[in-house]
């Protein structure tokens, strides 16, 4: 007899996983939500938005990529929920965005409830650190496809900016000032090149690393940084031009995206030292150092770029919001060809 569930698929652990979500997801709302999940569609009120003069929607969607592979192998699935929220309101807020409300998309190879549970309560917690509503998600289970035990996670969201405060490349002048605002770790781009490392090097991510206070895998999973809530605080109490989220491509490419085309930025790694993590992985991997900048985020979470005399204010609040944050170096004005944003010197030691 052929049956959904001989086919793979159980719609009761998907209706058991729904109900044992509900209570993280209830942590993760705003009062705009309109009814709560279980339908169709997530809805917002959008009467919300009648303050603005010009409101701008921003929208994103974004991923965590392999490093699902890590908390499968790990067996911990609480925190990269809050990975795959940071991936896409921390994109959001680099254009001065609001983010307002998000959705996720699970895809398993088999429906374990208290496995979703955990992964959407990261999701929920997530939310809750940015000041978002987490108002609806898809679960779907791909027997045969993927095997029982592996998972992938995305998410997007819509975030609301108003069009004369909308930060970016067009805001940005000479003698403005970058600063750099520290990440947690990895974060969540570059784990392709990280598992490459693991298995050429036979590296055990339950092993203890010194150099790191905790076993690999812990270190790898450390949950990304959520910027976003944070970020808002500073552009409503300092002048900012621009932000920079510091994602896949390191911090050089992902800098240069919200500078003009006419400016240079030359940041001098002798401000900070690479953090435990990746120096392991370089040393490990026997990374190049283009590569190792070019794939991770290399201590640099988000970049801020500010008039001069906005250099004190942000500095002091990011420092009384609990960020570690120094000064990158200075916009200045240089030929097209000349423009960009390039690294040099060598990293402190630690």
């Amino acid at each position: 007899m052929s049956t959904y569930e001989a086919a793979g698929v159980s719609i009761e652990a998907g209706d058991l996983a729904v109900e044992m979500m509900k209570a993280s997801v209830a942590k993760a709302q705003r009062p705009e939500v309109y009814g709560g999940i279980g339908g169709f569609a997530g809805l917002f009120d959008a009467s919300a938005l009648k303050g603005f003069t010009r409101p701008l929607l921003a929208t994103s969607t974004d991923g965590v990529g392999t490093k699902t592979e890590i908390a499968r192998q790990m067996g911990i699935y609480d925190t990269i929920g809050e990975d795959l929220v940071a991936m896409v309101v921390d994109d959001l807020v680099v254009c001065g965005a609001e983010p307002l409300f998000m959705t996720d998309y699970i895809a398993v190879g088999k429906v374990i409830p208290e496995r979703i549970a955990e992964i959407v309560s990261g999701v929920a917690r997530g939310c809750a650190k940015a000041g978002t509503a987490l108002i609806g998600g898809e679960t779907a289970e791909h027997p045969q496809i993927l095997k029982e035990d592996e998972f992938d996670i995305a998410g997007a969201a819509t975030g609301v900016v108003e069009e004369r405060k909308l930060l970016g490349a067009e805001k940005v002048a000479v003698g403005d000032v970058a600063i750099a605002v520290a990440s947690s770790g990895v974060h969540a781009n570059g784990f392709s090149l990280v598992r490459h490392i693991i298995k050429e090097q036979q590296l055990a991510l339950s092993s203890h690393v010194a150099e790191l206070g905790k076993s690999l895998g812990e270190a790898l999973l450390t949950p990304t940084t959520i910027y976003a809530a944070d970020m808002l605080e500073l552009i409503a109490n300092v002048e900012l031009h621009a932000m920079a989220h510091i994602t896949g491509g390191g911090l050089a490419a992902n800098t240069a995206r919200v500078m003009p085309t006419n400016m240079h930025l030359t940041i001098n790694r002798e401000r900070w030292a690479l953090p435990p993590l990746f120096h392991y992985l370089q040393s490990e991997g026997q990374v190049p150092l283009a590569d190792l900048e070019r794939t991770f985020n290399c201590g640099v979470g988000m970049v801020v770029i500010t008039p001069a005399q906005s250099v004190g204010g942000a500095l002091a609040l990011l420092q009384k919001q609990g960020h570690r944050a120094w000064e990158l170096g200075e916009i200045s004005a240089a030929p097209q060809l000349q423009a960009g944003v390039k690294l040099e010197g060598t990293y402190q030691t630690r």
